[in-house]
C-alpha cells in the first residue's frame, strides 16, 4: 500500500481534486489541487497565479500555519475549503526578523467578510465607470442614477464599518473603505458636470466629503453632504486607523 497516495509526475499526488479558495492581500484566488497533495505541493502550484516563490509563501488553515510536509486531507482541507495565504519579506529585507503571526479564526471569517463586500464595490464600480463614459461623452444622464449608486455604496461602507478586524483583515477593510471613499467622491464630481457640462470643469466641481475615524470597525461615519457649487475643490479624509 501506498498510503492512499500514487507517485506523478514531479512527486506531485495522484487522484481527485479539490477546489479551494486562497485569500492573498485583497483578492481571493480558486486553485484546484490533488485532494492528497501536500501544503508544499500547494505552494508551487500557487507559484503560477501569485508570482511567489514557495519559501515565501505562508499559508494558515483555520488559524493555524501549514508545514509543508503536511497533507491537506490530514488537515480538514476539503472541496470548497478556504486558506490565507501571507507573504514573507523578500531577501533583501531578509535581516527583519519574521515574528511568528497567530491568525484565529476572527481574523479569517473577517477577511471573508470583506472580501464579499469587495465583489460587491467590484460590480458598483463598474457602473460607476459606464456612467463617467456617458458624461464624459457628453450625454445626459439622469440624476437618480448618481443618487442611487451613492446610496449602494454608503451601504457597503455601512458593512465594513460593521466588520471587527485586526490584523491583516484590518489592513483589506482599510483599503476598501477608501475605494468606496473615493467612488462617492467620483460620483459627486461626475453629477456636478453631469448638471453643467459646459462649464470649466477645472474648477466648478466642489466636493467636501468628511468621514469619521473607523475604530476597530465599530466606527461610525456621516455621509458626504450635498453638493454645494464653488470655486474650491475641498477634500478632507480623516485618519483611518
Amino acid at each position: 500500500m501506498m498510503s492512499g497516495r500514487s507517485g506523478g509526475r514531479d512527486g506531485e499526488a495522484a487522484g481527485p481534486v479539490i477546489r479551494i479558495r486562497v485569500s492573498h492581500g485583497a483578492t481571493f484566488r480558486e486553485v484546484v489541487v490533488p485532494a492528497q497533495a501536500t501544503f508544499g505541493e500547494l505552494k508551487r502550484i500557487l507559484v503560477q497565479t501569485t508570482g511567489l516563490e514557495p519559501e515565501r509563501q505562508r499559508l494558515f488553515f483555520r488559524g493555524k500555519e501549514k508545514s509543508d510536509r503536511e497533507f491537506l486531507h490530514a488537515a480538514g482541507v476539503k472541496d470548497g475549503a478556504k486558506l490565507l495565504l501571507l507573504e514573507k519579506p523578500s531577501p533583501a529585507n531578509i535581516e527583519q526578523k519574521v515574528e511568528p503571526v497567530i491568525m484565529d479564526e476572527s481574523v479569517m471569517k473577517a477577511c471573508e467578510a470583506v472580501a464579499r463586500v469587495r465583489a460587491e464595490v467590484d460590480r458598483l464600480s463598474a457602473k460607476v465607470c459606464d456612467l463617467e463614459k456617458n458624461v464624459l461623452a457628453g450625454r445626459k444622464v439622469d440624476d437618480k442614477e448618481f443618487v442611487v449608486l451613492t446610496e449602494l455604496l454608503m451601504i457597503q461602507l455601512l458593512k465594513l464599518d460593521g466588520i471587527e478586524a485586526e490584523g491583516e483583515a484590518r489592513a483589506q477593510r482599510k483599503a476598501e473603505v477608501r475605494r468606496v471613499q473615493s467612488l462617492v467622491e467620483t460620483l459627486d464630481k461626475l453629477k456636478a458636470r453631469n448638471a453643467n457640462p459646459f462649464s470649466d470643469h477645472n474648477n466648478a466641481v466642489s466636493v467636501t466629503t468628511q468621514w469619521e475615524t473607523f475604530e476597530n470597525g465599530m466606527g461610525s461615519f456621516s455621509a458626504p453632504p450635498p453638493h454645494v457649487p464653488s470655486e474650491q475643490v475641498n477634500t478632507d479624509w480623516e485618519q483611518f486607523d
